[in-house]
C-alpha cells in the first residue's frame, strides 16, 4: 500500500453489499487517517475515524466541502423493482453519482473509484447497461486529477439485508458455476462483494495517483482483488 502524508476519503453507499464491506476495510487502513460517510439517514456506521453525515444527495452543492478529500468512493445501486421505475432507477444509479463527482471535481477530490456492471454501455440497447455505462460516460469527462477507476462486476455474491429469493438462487446457480467461465467468460463469473472492497481499496492506494481512466472487470478485477 501506499505510504507518505495521510489520506482522507468520502465513501457513498455504505449501506450496501459492497459499501459496507469497503467501510470496514478503509476504517481499517492506516493510510487514511479520516473519512466521511455520506448518505440520506443516519445508521450508526461511525468509527474512531469515520464520521456519518446526513446529507441531500440529490443537492451534492449542498455538501461539496465534504468532498474535498483524496478519494471518493462511490457504491450506490439500486434495482429496478425497487426503485419503483426506470426514472427512479437512473437517478441513484446514474444522476446522483454523476451530480456528486462534479462536485467533487470542483471542490478538489484527487481520485473517483465508481462500481458499476459488466456490460456498461452507454450505446447498450439494453436499459441496465445503457444507465451504467451513462454514469462511466459522465464522470470521465470530469478528467479527475488522480483518475477515475471504474470497477465492473458480474453478479455479487453475499449477504444482503433485504431478502430477494430470485437473487440467491442465481447467486447460488453462479457460485457453483464458477469453475465454468474462464477465459473471456470471466468476466461474467459471480465476484464476493469483499473482494470487490479490496479491488478497490487496492486501485486506490497502490501507486501514485495519475490522470486517465482504469476499468477493472473480469479477470483483472479478480487478481486486483487477491
Amino acid at each position: 500500500m501506499a505510504t507518505g502524508m495521510p489520506r482522507s476519503f468520502v465513501l457513498l453507499g455504505a449501506t450496501g453489499l459492497v459499501g459496507g464491506r469497503l467501510l470496514e476495510l478503509l476504517a481499517a487502513e492506516a493510510a487514511y487517517s479520516r473519512g466521511t460517510l455520506l448518505g440520506r439517514r443516519a445508521v450508526g456506521l461511525a468509527r474512531q475515524n469515520v464520521r456519518e453525515l446526513v446529507v441531500d444527495l440529490e443537492r451534492p452543492e449542498t455538501f461539496r466541502e465534504h468532498l474535498a478529500v483524496d478519494d471518493v468512493f462511490c457504491c450506490l445501486g439500486t434495482t429496478i423493482k425497487k426503485a419503483g421505475s426506470q426514472e427512479a432507477f437512473r437517478k441513484v444509479d446514474c444522476d446522483i453519482p454523476a451530480a456528486v463527482g462534479r462536485e467533487a471535481k470542483t471542490a478538489g477530490a484527487r481520485q473517483f473509484h465508481i462500481v458499476t456492471a459488466v456490460g456498461a454501455d452507454a450505446k447498450s440497447g439494453v436499459f441496465y447497461n445503457r444507465v451504467k455505462g451513462d454514469v462511466e460516460a459522465a464522470l470521465t469527462a470530469l478528467a479527475f486529477p488522480g483518475g477515475l477507476k471504474i470497477f465492473r462486476p458480474s453478479l455479487i455474491v453475499g449477504e444482503r439485508a433485504e431478502r430477494r429469493p430470485a437473487e440467491r438462487l442465481a447467486m447460488a446457480l453462479m457460485t457453483a458455476t464458477r469453475p465454468l467461465f474462464a477465459g473471456s467468460l470471466t468476466r461474467y463469473r459471480a465476484i464476493d462483494a469483499v473482494d470487490v472492497a479490496r479491488a478497490m481499496r487496492r486501485a486506490a492506494l497502490s501507486g501514485p495517483a495519475v490522470p486517465g481512466v482504469e476499468v477493472y472487470e473480469g479477470a483483472r478485477l479478480f487478481a486486483l482483488a487477491r
